[in-house]
């Protein structure tokens, strides 16, 4: 599949509209921004009579007495379906599938740039946790993996879950898992420019949905010495009587320090930041967190820290967006991710391959490392081969690769 830019038409396809001011964004997105493009020429009768009747019989015959062979003749294992059900697009909330589809469509293209895979943007009119189950599962022949992406929490969780189960191919929750391995990729990196390890750090979470929860069950299992997670009421603690499932597991599993209260107050003497709730962190919360902290404020298109503000009083400053160093980016992860698993026909994505992967990442920055650069930049040509290889060497050794 080629992800082309279709020519922005000059037409409205309304006659007698007024003409309204050029905006870039609409003009790149008239018509979408994929396109199918084949493969195989068909040039002439013998082209037809391969690529489809009769040749094609041939090819399905072969594929329904030895069902692995659709591994190697057709598109099956370097496809992914990105799916989603329109509910958290974004910073824009719950605004329907079909609303959605600039941004699968965007996710495709970023598939097919950074990791030479391909994808297929898949919107779906429900939001019923077991009806999404159902039909990703049945689309399921089709493709070499599911990327689900922008689904709200806590359906995100159980969605996942109940598909990692019922599928042999991989399924990953990129809002979730892409940014926790890079988040891990720029904190190893931060670590190490300060002379420390994960295990001497301290962390605050702001944000108990899919990436909050995502990134500390990420960090503790990569060797994070602590780390508590903040939801609008306050810091995720066993003591609370207002907690889901998830959050009730996630009080479990984090906050060793048994810290309650705000997350303001849980910011004194910690090494590390990350934001992925919106909202603001007072200045005088950020100044009372220990020498050399990390802030990581990623929210978009406002993070919860100024960056003049946290270069203030942290070592290392990251956020979400493209216009300041350090730019925590999911586009580093999730193409090398698929592409590692796809290359090894793997069954699912592993807690050591996404370690793996950030553990590649990490290293891409290698001697350069400073305070305005302990992550690569998305368009470093080195990130997407070195996450690959990592990946599939990781789906070897944990044995879920298929060849």
């Amino acid at each position: 599949m080629a992800a082309e830019i279709v020519n922005p038409r000059s037409d409205s396809g309304t006659e007698g509209a007024q003409e309204e001011p050029f905006d870039p964004a609409f003009a790149l997105h008239r018509g979408g921004k994929m396109a199918i493009q084949a493969t195989v020429p068909i040039r002439d009768k013998d082209d037809l009579s391969l690529a489809y009747t009769p040749g094609v019989a041939k090819v399905c015959t072969a594929i329904a007495e030895q069902p692995d062979l659709v591994h190697d003749y057709t598109w099956k294992s370097q496809v992914v379906a990105v799916v989603t059900d329109g509910t958290a697009v974004l910073g824009l909330g719950d605004i329907g599938p079909e609303a959605s589809l600039p941004v699968m469509e965007g996710k495709a293209i970023l598939f097919k740039q950074f990791g030479g895979v391909d994808a297929v943007p898949i919107a779906l009119a429900t939001t019923d946790t077991d009806e999404i189950v159902d039909t990703v599962v049945r689309l399921a022949p089709s493709f070499g993996g599911v990327n689900l992406e922008d689904i709200s929490a806590p359906r995100c969780f159980e969605i996942e879950r109940k598909l990692q189960e019922r599928l042999d191919i991989p399924v990953f929750h990129d809002d979730q898992h892409g940014t926790a391995v890079v988040t891990l990729a720029a904190l190893r990196n931060a670590a190490k420019l300060t002379g420390r390890t994960l295990g001497d750090l301290r962390g605050v979470i702001s944000g108990a949905g899919a990436a909050g929860v995502a990134i500390a069950k990420f960090l503790l299992e990569a060797g994070l010495g602590d780390v508590a997670v903040a939801d609008r009421k306050g810091i995720v603690s066993l003591d609370r009587e207002d907690l889901t499932p998830v959050k009730r597991e996630l009080a479990e599993l984090t906050n060793k320090a048994g810290l309650t209260g705000s997350l303001e107050s849980a910011l004194a003497g910690a090494d590390v930041f990350i934001g992925v709730s919106g909202g603001t962190v007072p200045e005088e919360a950020v100044a009372s967190m220990a020498p050399n902290a990390f802030v990581f404020a990623m929210a978009n298109p406002n993070p919860e820290v100024h960056p003049d503000v946290a270069h203030k009083y942290a070592a290392v400053v990251a956020t979400g967006r493209s216009d300041y160093p350090n730019q925590i980016n999911n586009v580093l992860a999730f193409p090398g991710i698929f592409a590692g698993a796809l290359q090894v026909r793997a069954s699912k994505i592993t807690e050591g391959m996404k370690i793996a992967a950030a553990d590649a990442l990490a290293d891409v920055v290698g001697d350069d490392l400073a305070a305005d650069y302990v992550i690569p930049s998305p368009f470093d040509e080195r990130v997407a081969p070195a996450v690959t290889a990592a990946v599939a060497a990781a789906a070897r050794a944990e044995g879920v690769a298929r060849r």
